[in-house]
């Protein structure tokens, strides 16, 4: 493969050049790097096989173990989130489930954002997962410290945060929990692992590890791809040991990504800075319009005033922008807000987010219903959420497709 890694190389680079170059840029030959679809490689003599089983990397072996367009993809991603290095998996979900099977052992505990995913919270509740090996959580608002604080314990070994939160937007101080746990494994003699979903955001508008995560996770299927046209994960680790840690994880497991997938994402990814800004000035407008709206009860967006975390947005501390997904509530609760989803028509009624095209749902019913009501509305995913993934459709047409929708309610 002829190509030129470019980690050094564009160390001071902006990021849609990184976006564009790192991980492969060619000198010669495809400018793209070739999808390398063979599930295995060839060994030019005996000696040289036995020196690629005793490598750490584990490259040019078998695609299970690494793949050269998988690398190039994983390379990109962890330049882009300012990592050590990155392990693609088959979905973000075989993402989650490696950062659990890595850091909960045998009656330890974590503590999680309590409106995360659902399928994140469901695995470490039910019994058929974490919980028969005696794993316990502890599902807290993140974005009140005082709750991470008070929920870790001497058995505490991961502290698990979606940050803004799925579904609810609430913003958690990556920075500020960070500090919690260093002072929580000093009072407990223990390591506590910080792992960060930052699907919503994606690394254009926040970077998790430069305010003291040790690893943060994608699901690549939402924003990183952007056009709803393939699955998969990965994990960006802040040092060399957890990279080795998950890339065997993976490997062991078989939640490996396959090379067309991977071709597809590093094809994606190129342009998420220029979709990434022209969603968040759509979402900026649609959010203004959903406030303002008489059948609106209330909408949560990091871009507006009355967010809580608002100043998080604002200052641009940690995250660079609002982002484009947002959530509110209509009048009249489940009933009336089935009638909106039902009678929109170029605003496509279905799960997933951060794609091009703009996704509407109920996470009641839809992605959150593995979780009981009484844990939702704890977590405030209340019966009337509906969460909107906002696209890069000219603004117009989605203002005058929420309001014919409307007209039905």
């Amino acid at each position: 493969m002829s190509n030129k890694e470019t980690k050094s190389n564009n160390k001071d680079k902006g990021f849609n050049s990184n976006a564009i170059h790192a991980g492969y840029h060619a000198k010669k030959g495809p400018v793209n790097p070739p999808i390398e679809n063979s599930s295995t490689y060839v060994f030019e003599s005996c000696e040289d096989g036995a020196n690629r089983f005793a490598s750490k990397d584990k490259e040019g072996i078998y695609s299970r173990l690494s793949n050269n367009t998988t690398r190039a993809l994983e390379k990109k991603i962890a330049k882009l989130e300012n990592g050590y290095d990155a392990v693609a998996t088959a979905s973000g979900m075989a993402a989650v489930n490696a950062v659990y099977f890595l850091n909960l052992d045998k009656y330890s505990h974590v503590v999680a954002t309590s409106s995360i995913y659902g399928p994140s919270r469901s695995i470490l509740e039910k019994s058929e997962f974490y919980e028969k090996w005696g794993v316990l959580s502890s599902f807290v608002d993140t974005s009140h410290l005082s709750a991470v604080g008070t929920a870790i314990c001497p058995d505490t070994k991961l502290v698990y945060i979606e940050t803004p939160a799925n579904p609810t937007l609430s913003i958690t101080d990556i920075e500020g929990v960070s500090k919690i746990i260093r002072e929580a494994e000093k009072e407990f003699e223990t390591k506590i692992k910080l792992v960060v979903d930052n699907t919503f955001c994606s690394p254009y508008l926040q970077t998790p590890l430069d305010f003291g995560a040790d690893a943060v996770l994608h699901s690549m299927t939402k924003s990183i791809g952007g056009h709803a046209d393939s699955v998969g994960g990965i994990i960006i680790t802040k040092t060399q040991e957890d990279y080795y840690n998950y890339k065997n994880i993976i490997a062991n497991t078989g939640g490996i990504i396959s090379p067309l997938e991977a071709a597809s994402f590093f094809k994606g990814v190129k342009t998420l800075g220029i979709r990434m800004d022209e969603m968040q000035k759509n979402a900026i407008i649609v959010a203004d319009y959903l406030v303002n709206h008489p059948k609106v009860e209330w909408v949560s967006f990091p871009g507006l005033p009355n967010h809580p975390q608002y100043e998080l947005v604002a200052k641009k501390t940690q995250m660079k922008g609002p982002g484009n997904i947002m959530c509110f509530g209509i009048k009249g609760g489940f009933c009336n807000a089935k009638k909106l989803l039902n009678n929109l028509d170029l605003i496509t009624l279905a799960v997933s987010l951060g794609g091009v095209e703009s996704l509407i749902q109920h996470p009641a019913s839809m992605t959150h219903a593995g979780v009981s009501k009484e844990k939702r509305e704890e977590a405030h995913i209340t019966d009337d959420l509906v969460r909107f993934s906002v696209g890069i459709e000219n603004i117009q047409d989605l203002i005058e497709d929420f309001e014919n929708g409307f007209k039905k309610v």
